[in-house]
């Protein structure tokens, strides 16, 4: 028959009090040493009796080594847990204002669209007026800025494009005048070559139509034939001496 479950309350009777504690300190003190030697952890252990009297384990005996580091950690904790319910407070505060300041301002947007006009009194209507007033000064002032600039740059453009107007007229005037004088160069020469063509016909010599009659006997030409032969205009003297000849 197994073991029943122990129930957990203070044992009154003295003895049986002293021998429990004994077996379970035994064993709580032997389940810290393993817990060390398998787990490689740094253990601290105290118990104190009914007596007051001391009972302890530590990992290679460093007692004050593992209770500084405790009382170490201890503090850090505590710093950070403090640290975070300051900052956690301090978001809180901030939290509301910013809640705050995003609702006057969706307040004066209204305002100024005309709208909840009604929770304004006569002063807060008149500041509304002059706000809107130098709202659209600015505005206006920075309109006209806008024109002068835009028409400062398109009359940039327009001189730009002037003078690159300018420059493509002169390119234009020396092809043109380029293309006269090649005209009047090929014109020369058509008029020198027909010159030269003209003067080559003048200078060639006319043919000459000499008729030939029959020759009696004794080596005479009968009929007109017998008078000496005429040279025609424009036969060369060469020609003319042995014609005579």
């Amino acid at each position: 028959m197994g073991r029943g479950k122990v129930q957990l309350k203070r044992i009154e009777n003295k003895i049986n009090r002293q021998v429990t504690f004994s077996k379970r300190r035994a064993g709580l003190l032997k389940k810290a040493h393993e817990i060390s030697v398998l787990c490689d952890a740094e253990v601290a252990l105290i118990i104190f009796s009914t007596k007051g009297k001391l009972y302890e384990y530590a990992t290679d005996s460093c007692m004050d080594k593992i209770l500084e580091r405790y009382e170490r950690y201890s503090y850090a904790e505590k710093v950070l847990i403090s640290a975070e319910s300051e900052t956690q407070g301090n978001w809180c505060h901030e939290y509301r204002k910013l809640k705050a300041k995003v609702e006057t301002i969706q307040k004066c947007q209204k305002h100024l669209m005309g709208e909840d006009l009604e929770t304004l009194n006569l002063k807060e209507l008149q500041q509304l007026e002059q706000q809107l007033e130098s709202s659209l000064k600015h505005i206006r002032s920075r309109k006209s800025q806008l024109m002068m600039e835009s028409i400062s740059e398109l009359q940039r453009k327009e001189k730009s494009l002037q003078e690159e107007n300018k420059v493509l007229q002169k390119k234009l005037a020396e092809k043109q005048k380029a293309q006269r004088q090649q005209a009047q160069w090929d014109q020369t020469q058509q008029q020198t070559s027909s010159s030269s063509s003209s003067f080559m016909m003048r200078e060639a010599p006319p043919a000459t139509n000499i008729s030939s009659y029959p020759v009696a006997a004794g080596g005479r030409v009968e009929g007109p034939a017998a008078q000496p032969p005429q040279a025609r205009i424009g036969l060369p003297p060469w020609m003319l001496s042995h014609i005579s000849s």
